[in-house]
């Protein structure tokens, strides 16, 4: 066994509702705390010396200087694997050019896919290595990643073949989502119906048969597939064994309570979600995540993150990172943005992105300091756990641990 201490506070979400608002009161703080590990998993939480006194003879990892130590953060929706760079698209946005517009002149979720296409193996893979790096130097250690950018039977099999190869070379958790109901492809003959029978007869019994994902997703939206089709597609996704997630409400209101009726474990985006779905989402197990990095990249309103907590609503909070709409994939200054804008408390942001988030990839061992739970943890130099979210992603983070072993950085 090893101890990790003394840290200035360990905030450990311990006992916090899965659900519904939260005060900052409701917090688990241990000021001057420690963490016992055994092997992978955290043995015990509580005040640094007592643990040192009542465990002799093992390991001790000291904290140098005054540090504060958190839950390591989940991103429970990403497209990190795709090629190419969409930035034209951004600067013809906030040229005042329109969604059509751009896809007519070549942009759009159309070029990630061609770029990705054509990418090579090799490219995809370094590429997406870099990303998550990226997101582990930032705390988060459990990463969702979907496919979505190669919407035919060879190239969404690459995509998800190379997530599972990043997995095989990164300690962070991957969690891998097939997105090939992303938005019916310029080059297939037939209609979105048989976009989708397709999917479920082509795709999905060789992303089974080969182990690459047990999550499926779908874009709902004017743009890509419209409410019924999508209905009967994510009933039929879940008769082959998958779980589902959603693109629900982005910019019409609707496919959130589509989400909820097919017992999706999420309903992502919401933007557009509408009070008496909000009230639909608040009755279920489906976790209503807030995409932040969408809103800021595409100029849109926030997911209405208040009224969903104050009806009792699951929320959780992702990056969105991808190559057009949302390309930041800092979640961290995008959580503290969302908490300015949607007067989120400090306790709620927190459990947005751990153990919130964790639910939302149906994971029930992280997200929290606890007894039993996955070692993975951050720590940030500074007396003041609030300084995190203060600084809006600009305090990095000093120490990531996976499994309870540190990350170098």
């Amino acid at each position: 066994m090893k101890l990790i201490g003394p840290f200035k506070q360990v905030v450990t979400l311990a006992n916090l509702p899965l659900r519904g608002k939260l005060s900052d009161d409701q917090l688990e703080i241990i000021v001057d705390g420690g963490i016992l590990i055994n092997q992978d998993k955290i043995q015990q939480v509580g005040n640094f010396e007592i643990l040192k006194s009542e465990n002799q003879n093992i390991e001790i990892e000291t904290i140098e200087g005054e540090q504060i130590v958190l839950p390591a953060f989940v991103d429970s929706h990403t497209h990190i694997c795709f090629g190419g760079n969409r930035a034209n698209d951004f600067a013809m946005r906030n040229a005042g050019k329109t969604y059509l517009e751009i896809a007519e002149s070549g942009g759009g979720i159309w070029s990630s896919v061609q770029h990705t296409r054509n990418a090579s193996e090799e490219e995809l893979l370094k590429t997406l290595l870099e990303r998550i790096d990226f997101l582990i130097d930032l705390g988060i250690t459990t990463i969702e990643v979907k496919s979505g950018y190669g919407l035919d039977v060879e190239n969404e099999l690459k995509m998800l073949r190379i997530i599972k190869k990043a997995q095989a070379q990164t300690r962070a958790t991957l969690v891998p989502t097939c997105l090939s109901a992303h938005l019916k492809p310029r080059d297939f003959e037939g209609s979105n119906e048989e976009y989708l029978q397709y999917i479920l007869s082509e795709i999905l019994p060789k992303v089974k048969e080969e182990n690459l994902a047990k999550r499926v997703d779908i874009f709902i939206e004017k743009s890509a597939f419209q409410p019924e089709e999508s209905k009967d597609f994510l009933l039929k996704t879940k008769d082959l064994g998958f779980e589902i997630t959603v693109h629900a409400d982005q910019f019409t209101p609707g496919s959130s309570r589509i989400a909820v009726e097919v017992g999706a474990k999420s309903a992502d985006h919401l933007e557009a979600t509408i009070d008496e779905d909000i009230e639909f989402l608040a009755q279920s197990d489906t976790v209503a995540t807030a995409l932040p990095g969408a809103s800021l990249g595409l100029g849109e309103r926030f997911t209405p993150a208040r009224k969903l907590l104050d009806a009792g609503a699951i929320l959780a909070i992702a990056s969105d990172w991808n190559p057009g709409s949302a390309p930041m994939g800092n979640l961290i200054t995008q959580a503290s943005i969302l908490a300015t804008f949607e007067k989120l408390t400090t306790a709620e942001v927190l459990a947005g992105i751990t153990f919130r988030s964790a639910f939302a990839l149906g994971l029930d061992d992280r997200g929290r300091l606890g007894e039993n739970l996955k070692a993975d943890f951050v720590t940030f130099k500074t007396n003041n756990f609030q300084n995190v979210l203060y600084n809006q992603g600009s305090l990095k983070a000093e120490k990531i641990y996976i499994d309870g072993n540190s990350i170098l950085k």
